[in-house]
């Protein structure tokens, strides 16, 4: 049996052990109570529990406006649209709202009946129960609204290993060679105008066209389809054996007379790629002749030099494309190969490219080449690897520089927000509150943002991104340093200030060699965030490594992306070293 409780406890309650209950519940009726409970809250409120009640209300009301938006977001609705055409959406949407409805009524139950329990004499009512409601509905709610999809990401991890792979280890993008090719070339005129130009078999290595002249494939709208141009038949000597050889052509001239140097180089097509060693204003599509002599051309096993291949579906216009009218509408050519037989020769036939774009007038000279690489010079670091140690370095001055004037600024803010030395007078006291509110915008602004206001303001470049860090670490570092100012010792302020020390004195003899550690140790740890930052920075055009890397992204050049995170990755790491060292020798 319990002790009766003293006097000053009297408004007090024991349980049914002896202790002391120190918020009793008020006597209600239970019945009563869980009829409170329909609306949130309102049965805690009933028992002289409002902060729960409080709390379960706004919870009750959240969960009615989430279930409001998901709707909203879906444009659900569950009888109009459940024979529409996308049911499997729609049932989809309909199975997620109705479960979060349920949990909702699960903790709309659970909450009525909690408070009706503890009238009735129990402490707690199974609180896993609201637990399991609460969690159930946020992350239900989560898993829909950020659109996560395991089956997308079990299935695409495939596609995505090359890119993780060739970022993991991409040091084979820091080596390159230079190919040593091995080259032979020839005139051809279209259309046939005058002289064709000669073709001659002078050299140890040279190719020659037949016809020398002839008419190139175009696109015909009355037809729908790719005309097909000249049959020409291609030969060559001179080459290593079972190496492939490679045919290019390039526009040399309008007209015949006219010196290639005097030939301005036409406007380069949309969407043309950019390859080294080939002028991309013109495409080349080799296309086959007439569907009544196609066997006849497609079928090269018989003619000398020349090993054929099933087609290889691609895009590469460097070499031409063999393939029918028909692929050309779905943007599909297949390439060829030339291989040289055992004496170094090859003989190949086929129809007449198509020029983008389609040439206006003539006559119209083309140089056509075969180039095989021979050999494959010296290795070399390569000028992705080149340009990535370059733009760190950059990115290196850039968080240097930054912090070196975010420091200028922020150790005199860092005093103007400090409590214990801005509260003396009304005056000082708004100065802080100005200064602490200016500081906490700044840092609530992300420098990606700052980064793009900074590039509007001094334009694309390093010194954007400068800024952007500078002003970032003004914020940052004023709220550390002030911080540090309001954790010091005040006993050396109290006993300088009882000599007479003016205001002054007292910060430079009590205050400043007590921050002079922390100030350090947070400057170096904001260097480290800056260099990392900067990154960023770059994303949006504000210079450094982050710029290039932003570019290689976008071209799926993952393996220089690759050089570039690694390059990071290491600076950042030496960068904490070298702070670890410097902070053990000053904090």
């Amino acid at each position: 049996m319990s002790a009766e409780l003293p006097p000053e406890l009297a408004n007090m309650q024991q349980d049914e052990e002896g202790d002391i209950i120190m918020n009793p519940i008020r006597e209600r009726n239970p019945l009563v109570t869980a009829a409170m409970g329909i609306v949130p809250g309102l049965g805690h409120f009933y028992i002289g529990r409002p902060v729960a009640g409080i709390l379960y209300l706004i919870s009750g009301i959240f969960m009615v406006l989430l279930i409001l938006w998901v709707g909203a977001q879906a444009e659900f609705d569950p009888f109009g649209q459940m024979f529409a055409r996308d049911v499997e959406r729609y049932l989809g949407i309909a199975l997620l709202q109705y479960l979060l409805i349920a949990f909702a009524v699960l903790f709309w139950v659970w909450q009525a009946a909690a408070a009706a329990l503890k009238t009735a004499g129990r402490r707690r009512a199974a609180p896993v129960v609201g637990a399991v409601a609460l969690i159930g509905f946020t992350y239900l709610l989560g898993f829909q609204a950020t659109e996560v999809d395991l089956e997308k990401f079990i299935t695409e991890f495939p596609d995505t290993f090359r890119i993780f792979t060739l970022i993991i280890w991409p040091w084979e993008q820091a080596v390159q060679r230079d190919e040593i090719l091995l080259t032979a070339q020839t005139n051809w005129l279209t259309p046939c105008a005058g002289d064709p130009p000669e073709q001659t078999r002078e050299g140890d290595t040279w190719i020659t066209l037949d016809p020398a002249c002839g008419e190139i494939a175009a696109f015909s709208l009355e037809e729908a389809r790719v005309v097909p141009g000249t049959q020409l038949t291609a030969t060559g000597s001179g080459f290593d054996p079972g190496v492939p050889v490679e045919l290019w052509w390039i526009l040399q001239s309008t007209d015949p007379d006219v010196p290639e140097e005097e030939v301005e180089d036409p406007e380069t097509p949309e969407g043309a790629p950019e390859v080294e060693g080939f002028i991309p204003n013109l495409l080349v599509n080799i296309v086959p002749p007439p569907p009544e002599e196609e066997e006849e051309i497609i079928d090269v096993d018989a003619v000398a030099g020349f090993a054929s291949h099933p087609p290889v579906y691609n895009a590469d216009p460097r070499i031409g494309t063999l393939a029918n009218p028909e692929d050309f509408e779905d943007g599909q050519t297949g390439s060829i190969e030339i291989i040289p037989n055992e004496e170094g020769m090859f003989e190949v036939t086929f129809g007449a490219p198509q020029s983008l774009p389609t040439p206006d007038e003539g006559p119209y000279t083309y140089v056509w080449q075969a180039r095989q690489t021979e050999a494959l010079s010296a290795p070399r670091i390569s000028d992705d690897f080149r340009l990535a140690v370059d733009r760190m370095v950059v990115t290196i001055f850039q968080a240097l520089m930054a912090t070196s004037l975010g420091i200028i600024f922020a150790v005199p803010v860092s005093f103007l927000a400090a409590r214990n030395l801005m509260f003396d007078n009304p005056i000082t006291r708004i100065i802080y509150y100005v200064v602490r509110f200016l500081l906490n915008v700044v840092r609530s602004i992300e420098p990606i943002i700052w980064g793009v206001i900074a590039i509007a303001w001094v334009g694309l470049g390093p010194f954007a991104g400068v800024m952007a860090l500078m002003i970032h670490t003004i914020a940052a570092l004023g709220k550390l340093y002030s911080e540090s100012i309001e954790s010091i010792d005040a006993g050396p302020i109290e006993a300088i200030t009882a000599t007479g020390a003016t205001r002054l004195q007292t910060i430079l003899f009590a205050i400043v060699p007590q921050i002079v550690p922390p100030y350090i140790s947070f400057t170096l740890y904001r260097w480290d965030i800056n260099v990392r930052m900067s990154t960023i920075i770059g994303f949006v055009g504000g210079g450094g490594i982050g710029q290039i890397l932003f570019q290689w992204i976008n071209q799926s050049r993952w393996g220089s992306a690759g050089m570039a995170v690694w390059l990071i990755a290491i600076t950042v790491s030496v960068l904490d070293y070298a702070s670890s060292e410097l902070r053990k020798r000053f904090v």
